[in-house]
């Protein structure tokens, strides 16, 4: 699958991958930030933004259609950065392609199997009635149970058209169906030997300490590396925090 992409800048390329109900545009802070030293492509993950819509949304096919869509943009090797599902899809596709990665930044994931509710997400926003008289009120009412924190839903949100033709923007009955294997992870075969940097949220759980064997058992060079004030949305809770590891991340590449 070639997925739709945003670019911006010339110089060496710097890949984005966002998680999950998110898009592209997440980025945009980031990539307006390291655009003046690099070529940035931002990438809307299947299902999600003006990406084409498919069931398998398991992480090596996730990673075949950043394989393919990078070829198809004429990049052969590029630095990764990955947030949550976008950091699975990230290490994936190093595990898969490592010729293509020049180094890889996993943003508060590991390669592991989580339980996090994404299927009682996915249920509560597929029950909102899409009438043309919905409010944005109306759907975060809809929402509040399931989703107490207002600034996730504000996030989920982004994804709801409304007006005549109420829809969701994303495929959200496939990301339904798929939550098992986006909350999973598949063992791939072999290592992938480029620099790697592990950020956490300082206050996130995501990637805990016994996580560590895993990670290193695949990225034998990673570095880990917490970011004061922020959660499992690093780059949102704490945007400078995370962004002076980025440029610290990319300070050779460019």
């Amino acid at each position: 699958m070639i997925l739709h992409a945003i670019q911006a800048g010339d110089g060496p390329p710097v890949v984005l991958l966002h998680g999950l109900f998110g898009a592209a545009r997440n980025f945009g802070a980031v990539q307006r930030a390291i655009v003046p030293h690099v070529r940035v492509v931002a990438l809307d993950m299947r299902n999600h933004g003006d990406s084409p819509h498919a069931d398998d949304m398991r992480y090596p096919t996730q990673a075949a259609d950043v394989h393919e869509t990078l070829l198809s943009l004429g990049i052969d090797k590029a630095a990764v950065i990955g947030h949550s599902m976008g950091g699975k899809a990230a290490m994936a596709l190093a595990l898969q392609y490592p010729d293509q990665v020049g180094r890889l930044l996993v943003a508060d994931i590991a390669p592991v199997i989580y339980q996090h509710g994404n299927d009682i997400i996915a249920a509560a926003m597929a029950a909102i009635p899409l009438t043309p008289s919905l409010t944005r009120q109306q759907a975060d009412a809809a929402l509040a149970d399931a989703v107490p924190r207002p600034d996730i839903r504000a996030f989920l949100l982004q994804n709801l058209r409304f007006g005549t033709d109420p829809h969701w923007r994303i495929g959200l009955a496939e990301i339904a169906a798929a939550v098992p294997d986006l909350e999973g992870w598949i063992d791939l075969p072999g290592t992938y030997p480029g620099p790697t940097v592990f950020v956490t949220g300082a206050n996130s759980d995501y990637v805990r300490h016994e996580h560590r064997p895993a990670i290193r058992s695949q990225f034998p060079t990673a570095r880990f590396v917490a970011v004061k004030n922020a959660g499992h949305w690093v780059h949102a809770d704490n945007p400078a925090g995370f962004l002076s590891v980025v440029e610290a991340f990319l300070h050779d590449w460019r």
